[in-house]
């Protein structure tokens, strides 16, 4: 009687199989009961039973967020460029009426290309997923839905390539980010314009901060030191920190006296300089993106996958994201990067 208490007891589990059916041609499946993803054979479809539909309380939240953020950034433009024309064409003209002209045509150029390409990104379509026949075997071919899912928030399938976004509530394809300065998805459909747009606003802040800097020093009240400086008394570290304090205490006490135009002016030439540097850091590397024949997401998702990955770098892939043709493409040197590299 004890030798059978102390005898170890042993339960064997046995899996069954069970039916379920494809969502993309309705066919039925014979699958292990522990499947909780699974490719129709026919079809292609890729099936989560694990994926289902998120809650998504703050949408509308995120939707307002959005629409604040567009107005704000429309505004903070508008301000720039108001302030800008006030400001600088003004002693442009007393300089030189050629001068006037040309800065005036300059300034109404990158006004007009940023605004309008912020339209475009921030008001257009990001992109929509291709429509396509599902749900019935006569229907749905042999591998028409190869690696496709089903998005149970929009309820239809979604492609490889897409991504469905929270803020916006619908899938995007080949979506980069959701970018909330825009209030808008970048996608296929308006990447470029997204690109163009942190072009023309980097090239438009630059020349806003030189102009700035070029006519503040020219309104500049003069500059009244405290001690004189003597620049025969030569040069050592004492000498040129009492003149970098004298000079710096100087410019301060000769900002006190400055106008309405001045003041805006030093406001525009910093505002240039702290976005220039910012944007300059987003276009770097979303070009280094494209460079790459890669979005932002897909980067992600290269990171976290660990199965070899081709990767080829090559300049061809900016000038067709540009829409340059392949023969313009193919006077570029070619660098390419084809070894496999093994993440363990």
């Amino acid at each position: 009687m004890a030798d059978s208490e102390d005898k170890e007891q042993f339960v064997a589990t046995v899996s069954e199989d069970h039916e379920t059916t494809c969502w993309g041609c309705g066919l039925r499946l014979i699958l292990p009961s522990n499947a909780p993803v699974f490719k129709c054979g026919w079809c292609g479809a890729v099936t989560n039973q694990n994926d289902k539909k998120r809650e998504n309380k703050w949408f509308w939240w995120k939707r307002l967020r959005d629409r604040c953020f567009v107005f704000v950034l429309l505004g903070f433009m508008l301000l720039v460029i108001g302030g800008g024309l006030w400001a600088v064409l003004p002693i442009l003209f007393d300089n030189s009426l050629f001068a006037g002209v040309l800065h005036s045509f300059i300034a109404a150029v990158l006004s007009l290309s940023t605004l309008s390409t912020f339209a475009l990104a921030s008001f257009g379509c990001a992109g929509t997923p291709p429509i396509i026949q599902w749900g019935s075997y006569p229907v749905v071919g042999k591998g028409h839905l190869e690696n496709y899912t089903f998005c149970h928030d929009c309820l239809k399938p979604k492609s490889p390539r897409s991504h469905h976004c929270r803020s916006c509530g619908f899938c995007i394809l080949d979506m980069d980010h959701h970018c909330p300065f825009i209030g808008n998805c970048v996608g296929a459909a308006n990447h470029r314009h997204f690109i163009l747009f942190l072009i023309s606003a980097v090239a438009s802040m630059l020349y806003v901060a030189f102009m700035s800097a070029y006519v503040g020093s020219q309104i500049w009240p003069p500059l009244t030191y405290r001690q004189p400086l003597d620049p025969l008394s030569g040069i050592n570290s004492d000498v040129a920190w009492r003149t970098l304090t004298e000079s710096f205490l100087a410019l301060l006490n000769s900002a006190l006296l400055l106008t309405a135009r001045g003041l805006v002016l030093v406001y525009l030439f910093f505002a240039g300089i702290s976005v220039q540097i910012g944007l300059s850091v987003l276009l770097w590397q979303q070009l280094s993106y494209i460079y790459e024949g890669k979005t932002y997401l897909s980067h992600l998702s290269a990171q976290r996958t660990a199965t070899d990955e081709v990767v080829e770098k090559d300049c061809k892939n900016i000038l067709l994201f540009f829409g340059c043709p392949y023969s313009v493409s193919r006077l570029l040197p070619t660098v390419r990067d084809s070894q496999k590299r093994h993440r363990k």
